[in-house]
């Protein structure tokens, strides 16, 4: 078969492939790619500072943080919160002001009403309902809401957030509950467990802890740990180690494999492996580019 039937461009109909090709060459498509190595959170390494623990703790879900990353972003958020609910206060005691004046002129208005009913004669109320009706007849006649003095009141008529009958969103009290970044979950200190890693002793590796390639091993077994090992963190002591250790060994009769301590499930928390920023950890390790897709 010749070279030139390879290439026909004559067939009437677009395949496919050429479909694909021509999509990537011009920029239609959604494009997919998997997530490389540096992209994901080493299983050691802290969920918000992306960096190797020096305190490490564990939450009940399983989510490794830096104790000092962790109590500064409680820190943030509580005074966040002090900020809020300052506003929301001021914002509560300006709204009763304006119902205490409101209520103020309410009753110095019917004052007013009163006294002009009885200090003024006949005439003079005829003369004043007559000067009204003239009034509002003038400002009927106009549909312009720059006349008769709304100009000063409506700076910018064209603003829907400036017109008269806009009013602002009131705010909401607010939460004092500080949440976990990672779970959602309400965030407590005292839930937290701290970790005790198992170096390992390889004395031929000169290089320095955090350049290691392999640091950590399992407390029982000795197996190196990585994202590709499941680990779980033993929540009375804080060792870690690896699933299969808790499948093969303690889950046979629920004893601490290092102090002969009596284990229950809640006393195991699956310890969570590394993942992106932008992409669901251990769930979707893959990244979209959503772009307009190419029609035949």
């Amino acid at each position: 078969m010749t070279r030139h039937a390879r290439n026909c461009t004559a067939g009437a109909v677009y395949t496919y492939h050429e479909k694909q090709k021509d999509a990537s060459q011009s920029g239609y498509g959604t494009q997919n790619e998997r997530v490389g190595k540096d992209s994901i959170k080493n299983f050691d390494c802290c969920s918000m500072t992306l960096q190797p623990c020096r305190t490490p703790i564990v939450s009940p879900e399983g989510h490794l943080f830096d104790k000092e990353a962790l109590l500064q972003y409680m820190i943030t958020k509580k005074n966040e919160y002090c900020r809020k609910l300052k506003e929301y206060e001021k914002q509560k005691h300006k709204q009763e002001e304006e119902l205490a004046e409101l209520g103020r002129a309410e009753q110095q208005s019917k004052v007013n009403d009163f006294l002009k009913r009885e200090s003024m004669v006949k005439r003079q109320n005829d003369i004043y309902k007559m000067k009204s009706q003239k009034r509002s007849e003038k400002n009927v006649s106009s549909i312009s809401n720059m006349v008769n003095g709304l100009d000063k009141h409506l700076p910018s008529f064209w603003v829907p957030s400036e017109t008269p009958d806009a009013k602002k969103a009131p705010m909401q009290k607010p939460d004092k509950t500080i949440y976990c970044p990672m779970s959602g979950k309400p965030l407590k200190l005292k839930n937290f467990v701290d970790v005790k890693w198992t170096l390992v002793n390889d004395p031929s590796d000169k290089k320095s802890l955090a350049v290691r390639e392999n640091r950590y091993m399992c407390a029982v077994t000795h197996d190196i740990l990585s994202n590709a090992v499941p680990a779980a963190v033993i929540r009375t002591t804080g060792h870690v180690i690896t699933m299969e250790c808790f499948e093969k060994l303690i889950k046979k009769d629920w004893l601490h494999p290092l102090n002969g301590e009596k284990l229950t499930e809640k006393d195991i928390i699956p310890l969570q492996r590394g993942g992106t920023g932008y992409a669901t950890t251990n769930v979707n390790l893959e990244g979209k580019n959503a772009r307009p897709v190419l029609q035949a």
